[in-house]
Formats: C-alpha cells, sequence, structure tokens
C-alpha cells in the first residue's frame, strides 16, 4: 500500500540509500521540570525505617516480608538492599515478596522472569525471592467482598510495603498507583486483581480505601516506605509511613507526586510519534495522563492534550511482550506486532477489564510506510502547518522533537530550550527512521 501526499525523495550516502521524507521542518528541543533529588538512597531508607520504629513492633527470628513489585521503580534495588540489610539486623529474616497481582502472566514462572530482568533475586539483594499466585479468602470488607491475599504474605510475620507512589492511568482518587494498591492489588494475586478492576473507574477509588483498610485490620502490616520520583526517573522522596497513617500519608504524597509529572510541550498535537510503549514506562505501555487518552466505555476523555493521532514504533524489550495500551495508538508497525505476547497482553487487559487497550490498531510493514500513512490521514491540514511531536516514550519527555511551526509557542518560556537548526526525518532501506535523540 503506498501513499503519495507527502512522498519522499532519495539521498545517497557512502553506506547505504536513505529516504528523506518531506514533512516540515523538525527541531530538537530540551525541556527542564522541577527536580528535587533524594543524593543519599541507601540513608535515605534507613531514615525512613526508622521512622516505623520497627524495633519496637517485631521480634528476633520473624519472618519479615518486603514488597517487590514489576514496574521499573529508579533505585529500587538499593531501597530494598537498604530495607533486607535493615530487618536483618534486628535479627529478623527478610523475604522478597512478588506483590504482583496478574502481572507476569498470573503464574509464577512469568512473575520470576519478570523480577529476574529487574535484578530483583537473592544473589543481588540477599533475601530468598517468594513468587506466588495462590492466594485465599482472608476477610470481606463492610461492603461484603472477599479480600484475597497471596499465600506467601501470609506465611510472613510482618510486611513492610515498598511501592512507588503516583497517580494511576485508569482513575483518579485520594490514593492511586502506591503503597495501597500495593496491597489490594499486588498482593491480592491474580483473584485480588481481577476483582479489583472488575468494578470499573467509578468505583475503583472507594473500593481501593475499602480493601485496604480491611487488609490493614487483618495483615501484619508494618508500615509503607513510600517512593516519590521526579520528571527525570530519578528518586525525589523516599519516606516511611506507619500502618495508622499509610492511606492518609500515601494522599498526601499522591499530591506531591503530581507537581512533579512531565507533560508534552503543548496540548494540541496534530500527529505524536511515540518511539517506545512499554510495561516499564507505564502500566499501559504509555500513560495516559501525558496523551490525553484513556478509552474506558462510559469514561469521558481527557480536554488535554488533544491529540489527532498517535504512532508508535516498537515495544521495549522490558515489557516482556505485554503491550497493554496498544490500543491507545492510532497507527503501529508490524515490527510491534510481533513482539506482542498476546496471552500475557490479554490477561492484563482483561484483569483490568479495559479490553479495548488491548486491541491492535492499523500496522505498517516499516516506520517510513506508518509515518506516510499518518501523515495521508491528515491530509487536510497544510504541511507547513502540522503540528508533529516525537517522544522517546511517555517516561522521559525531557527531550523531544517538534514541528518548526510550534515553535513560536515555545520560544517564551524558560522550561524551553530550543535548537532552531532543522532536522530532516530520514529513513533507511528497510523503511526504519533514523531520527536520534541527541
Amino acid at each position: 500500500m503506498t501513499y503519495f501526499f507527502y512522498g519522499s525523495r532519495k539521498m545517497t550516502s557512502s553506506r547505504r540509500k536513505v529516504r528523506v521524507m518531506n514533512l516540515p521542518n523538525i527541531c530538537y528541543v530540551q525541556q527542564s521540570f522541577p527536580r528535587p533529588q533524594v543524593l543519599d538512597v541507601f540513608d535515605a531508607t534507613n531514615d525512613a525505617l526508622l521512622t516505623l520504629r520497627l524495633d519496637q513492633r517485631i521480634r528476633p527470628g520473624q519472618k519479615i516480608g518486603i514488597t517487590v513489585g514489576s514496574r521499573g521503580i529508579q533505585n529500587l534495588l538499593p531501597i530494598l538492599s537498604a530495607t533486607v540489610d535493615f530487618i536483618r539486623k534486628l535479627g529478623c529474616e527478610p523475604f522478597l515478596l512478588a506483590a504482583m497481582g496478574s502481572h507476569g502472566g498470573g503464574t509464577e514462572g512469568g512473575q520470576k522472569e519478570v523480577l529476574d530482568s529487574l535484578d530483583i533475586t537473592e544473589e543481588a539483594l540477599g533475601a530468598k525471592v517468594l513468587t506466588c499466585t495462590d492466594c485465599r479468602t482472608i476477610a470481606h470488607t463492610p461492603g461484603g467482598l472477599p479480600v484475597f491475599i497471596i499465600d506467601s504474605a501470609l506465611m510472613m510475620d510482618g510486611i513492610v510495603i515498598v511501592n512507588r507512589v503516583k497517580t494511576h492511568t485508569s482513575f483518579k482518587g485520594i490514593i492511586e498507583s502506591g503503597l495501597t494498591k500495593m496491597l489490594v492489588v499486588g498482593l491480592g494475586g491474580p483473584k485480588g486483581a481481577q476483582q479489583f478492576h472488575g468494578f470499573g473507574p467509578d468505583e475503583l477509588p472507594r473500593l481501593l480505601v475499602e480493601i485496604g483498610e480491611t487488609i490493614l485490620e487483618k495483615l501484619p502490616i508494618l508500615g509503607g516506605v513510600g517512593i516519590v520520583e521526579n520528571a527525570y526517573e530519578e528518586t525525589a522522596v523516599i519516606r516511611g509511613i506507619e500502618r495508622d497513617q499509610l492511606i492518609a500519608k500515601e494522599s498526601e504524597l499522591l499530591q506531591y507526586s503530581k507537581t512533579l509529572m512531565p507533560s508534552l510541550p503543548v496540548d494540541t498535537i496534530d500527529l505524536l510519534i511515540i518511539q517506545e510503549i512499554g510495561k516499564n514506562f507505564s502500566g499501559t505501555g504509555m500513560d495516559t495522563n501525558i496523551i490525553g487518552r484513556t478509552r474506558i466505555q462510559g469514561v469521558p476523555e481527557p480536554q488535554k492534550p488533544s491529540i489527532k493521532r498517535i504512532a508508535v514504533l516498537d515495544l521495549s524489550e522490558e515489557s516482556h511482550g505485554n503491550a497493554s495500551g496498544v490500543g491507545l495508538a492510532d497507527f503501529i508497525t508490524q515490527k510491534l506486532v510481533n513482539r506482542i505476547d498476546r496471552q500475557i497482553t490479554y490477561l492484563n487487559c482483561l484483569t483490568s477489564t479495559f479490553v479495548t487497550r488491548a486491541a491492535i490498531p492499523m500496522y505498517f510493514d516499516t516506520e517510513e510506510k506508518l509515518v506516510e500513512a499518518a501523515l495521508f490521514s491528515l491530509s487536510a491540514i497544510p504541511r507547513d502547518k502540522l503540528r508533529i511531536v516525537i517522544i522517546r516514550n511517555t517516561l522521559f519527555l525531557m527531550e523531544c522533537f517538534v514541528s518548526e511551526v510550534l515553535l513560536p509557542e515555545l520560544e517564551a518560556r524558560p522550561d524551553m530550550k530550543i535548537d532552531k537548526a532543522p532536522h530532516d526525518v530520514t529513513f533507511d532501506c528497510n523503511g526504519r527512521m533514523l531520527l536520534k535523540f541527541p
């Protein structure tokens, strides 16, 4: 299939032929965001753990679980290492509990594969890693819902929750993605995750609190270590939260985390090209808060940003074939399709109930053909007026490429550094985009 709206021209280099697409001038832009940062992660973790007064709450010889999830959290290894050492110095035996809900394909082998890829291993951290998908009902909420907990957590004398606190990609509430969600969905195992997500986004904020409070009453939760990251994916805060204040203090961390979130350089875009999506960037592959799309039936779409077309070039290796969120795009490549593990992707989206996010958009043999098709779909807009933004992924937004028409909006902003030298969007003989970030 060929599109002729813009076309391309061939350019010969010493090694190979490249094709230059007739796009508007593309310029490189750097964005700056607030950048609070923890400089000594190990010491900050120890300080956070001291606030939990664990020496007054646990006894030597007890088994203490430390939760680990499947997200790519910066500095997670030193945070976990400090926590393991802290617990061992109190004379207890630390265990790393896989608190992953249905991630890893809902199997122990899948959980281990994901954790191994994050270097969360006994060799690296000095504590046994317990994967588990079997769970049982430990109580019922005031509303009558069963509360599921994985068997490995029930073997522990105490549990420390360690997780990043940030806004969720599917619902909004006083708490969203963080410590309490790791209790409810992570330690809830596949059954807990399925039940929770099955109620839909309107009910999730309330149920997260209700189920979380029940777990706090029934399980020996010792407290939490909440992590907040800045827009550069650096550790901005490590805070210890005692059990009795978990939900209230997590809510405060959530609000602070939202002030540190990155964003696209403009709110109105004709074509957004994302080089990679994946679970290591967002639970939905690409962050719905960044792209302004949720595609949840019955839930209004965000008013901004407003993006006409989203094109995605690839799926990250770190996502292990989980392409949850691919349905948020309009165009993808055959290469991305080939990377999809349908079983893992479908389980994730069936569990969340947001099945549209697993739908396969239009896909094209090469990145060049994808971009041609995307531009053809926008042919009503004059070439020099196209508002184009190109990003690596939705997590790292410190740098991007933008079409020249956007520069007047960005030049007066102190958070923008613009290189006005134009860049050609070129493709090699295999149709792969050659535009690279510095």
